[in-house]
């Protein structure tokens, strides 16, 4: 078993639909086998590109902050607490509507991975 208690410590990059990560749990990293969890950052004022992910499925829990999630065809707005299942080529986007970060963790399995984000912009 692989704990991981420093996620402070990890260094964050922009992924390719320009959200900041920091990985907190990945296969790559850290041993296990069949998902990633990850602390997304999206800045005041400002919005992921749309995409979509042809294998990985994903879960976003709003840890802080609020925005539009758009989903497939709808849009809706999220704040702290809610959580949104991202099925496998379902375009998706968040904007952050607040004046402070929007928060999210993000949960993919399999694994998060530039390869299998495909812009839509």
């Amino acid at each position: 078993m692989q704990l991981k208690t420093e996620s402070e410590k990890i260094d964050p990059y922009i992924t390719k639909d320009g959200s900041i990560i920091r990985e907190l749990m990945h296969p790559a990293v850290h041993g296990n086998s069949g998902q990633s969890l990850a602390e997304a950052t999206v800045l005041a004022g400002g919005q992921t590109m749309l995409h979509k992910h042809a294998v990985a499925e994903e879960i976003y829990h709003i840890t802080e902050g609020c925005g539009i999630m758009t989903l497939g065809g709808q849009e809706f707005e999220v704040r702290t607490g809610d959580t949104v299942c991202i099925l496998l080529g379902t375009p998706h986007m968040i904007r952050n509507t607040g004046e402070k970060e929007l928060k999210i963790l993000c949960c993919c399995a399999p694994a998060y991975s530039h390869e299998d984000t495909e812009l839509m912009e």
